[in-house]
């Protein structure tokens, strides 16, 4: 997949995401010990344990912020993480990362109040109330006991929101309505977090960063409230026409998108908006780009509770949203030859780019094997897209699961003699997806470079 600066795979992709959140949690990790470095020093439990309140709130806050901005689909970070596919495993990644700290920080907090109460800890003697010379700290002191109070609260819905977000036999139509209750509790944990964070540390670079993330981290939940997440990138379309292929439970939905669409490149994906109950749902794009006409294909299988009852709610001349272009699956390498796999329904972008080299006149030197592997058939779309692939010039075998077997790397490996100098772009299921490359790996094709995946899950 390409890059801002050249060449990433899927594995370089999620190296990457692993670094960004590490790095993250080490910065923060560094300057709260810079900020505080009487916590190493820490002589009693209670001195202990307000230390480890303070440092689990941090690095909570800031995995909750930094998740919260990602949220708004922002341009920047897609770039440089390959693709929207991999910013959003990030975002989830750090909402489990908060999650997890975040019941740590609870325990710290609560835990040996609980200790004192069955007789196991004493509690330390407290001295005289601390005499405030600082206005601001002498404020936020008054709002302690209301900070504690709302943020324990808030925190037992952050749990339970993130634990039903990672729940994927929850129905996409409640998770997206429940998953926008994560911006208030956010705004709460945050209030919490200003009066509780030690006064101290505002000063520091440590509280510099803090400040800055939960400022945007503010802003950028105040976009999803008004649901004006990437609002620009959002234009008004029109289903066009519609195509049901029974055999292999697909719906083809042409939309025409009169002014605003900023052209695609084969491989990449748009959330649509059919019915704003259900919010927008991310799909690939089955068709190049062409100014003239203004068409963008899609090709939705029926998968979920609300896929699978597509074919009788959406009417041709019906009014949608497209937001997008999204993605880095585009095919751009310097290999003499690609193996393209599509499984099932991730055959999609490999039909947009067989559509787009249909219609180039300066088509790239590459040979192309397109593996389409499938459980379903149907006679229609199969003839559709063995027309795309001769008119793309692309070696097309279509494996049928019942007739032909499954799919397998010594069946790839058979096929394409060559494979040592091609590149292998895969998309479809994650497992078939993960078994593939490690046994290409195995063989000796450097994957980490030359084997692309997209990590289609949002959620």
């Amino acid at each position: 997949m390409p890059a801002a600066g050249g060449l990433l795979t899927q594995g370089l992709a999620v190296r990457n995401i692993k670094i960004t959140l590490w790095s993250l949690l080490a910065l923060l990790t560094v300057l709260w010990l810079a900020a505080d470095p009487a916590a190493l020093q820490a002589k009693t439990f209670f001195a202990l344990r307000d230390h480890m309140v303070q440092y689990s709130g941090v690095i909570a806050m800031a995995c909750m912020s930094v998740a919260m901005i990602l949220a708004l689909r922002p341009r920047w970070p897609e770039r440089r993480l390959n693709g929207l596919d991999k910013m959003y495993r990030l975002h989830k990644w750090l909402g489990i990362a908060a999650l997890a700290i975040g019941v740590g920080h609870w325990l710290w907090a609560q835990g040996p109040k609980w200790a004192v109460g069955w007789g196991w800890l004493q509690r330390p003697q407290r001295g005289p109330r601390p005499v405030f010379d600082n206005p601001v700290e002498q404020f936020l002191s008054t709002l302690r006991g209301p900070a504690e109070g709302i943020g324990e609260w808030a925190f037992y819905a952050a749990v339970a929101l993130i634990a039903l977000a990672l729940v994927k036999r929850f129905p996409y139509r409640w998770f997206f309505t429940t998953h926008r209750l994560l911006a208030v509790v956010y705004l709460v944990l945050v209030f919490h977090a200003v009066v509780l964070t030690k006064f101290a540390y505002w000063p520091t670079p440590l509280g510099l960063v803090m400040a800055g993330l939960m400022g945007f981290g503010t802003w950028a939940a105040g976009v999803v409230l008004l649901r004006r997440v990437a609002a620009r990138r959002q234009v008004g379309g029109r289903i066009d026409a519609l195509h049901y292929y029974p055999g292999v439970r697909v719906l083809e939905v042409v939309i025409g998108i009169p002014k605003g669409w900023p052209g695609h490149q084969p491989g990449q994906f748009a959330f649509v908006t059919a019915h704003e109950s259900e919010g927008a749902h991310p799909y690939t794009i089955a068709s190049a780009w062409n100014d003239a006409d203004r068409l963008v294909t899609f090709i939705v299988k029926e998968l979920g509770d609300y896929t699978q009852h597509l074919r009788k709610t959406l009417k041709v001349g019906q009014d949608v949203t497209v937001e997008g272009p999204y993605g880095c699956f585009t095919f751009d390498d310097t290999r003499s030859h690609q193996i393209w796999v599509g499984g099932g329904i991730g055959i999609t972008p490999f039909i947009a780019r067989m559509k787009h080299l249909a219609t180039t006149v300066d088509r790239p030197r590459q040979r192309v094997d397109l593996f389409h592997t499938t459980a379903d058939y149907d006679e229609e779309a199969i003839a559709k897209l063995t027309a795309d692939a001769d008119a793309a010039g692309v070696r097309l075998h279509v494996l049928v699961d019942s007739r032909d077997g499954r799919l397998s790397g010594d069946r790839i490996r058979a096929a394409v003699p060559q494979w040592r100098e091609a590149s292998l772009w895969f998309c479809g299921p994650a497992g078939f997806g993960q078994a593939l490359r490690t046994d290409f790996a195995a063989h000796g094709l450097p994957a980490q470079r030359f084997f692309h995946q997209e990590l289609f899950a949002m959620r």
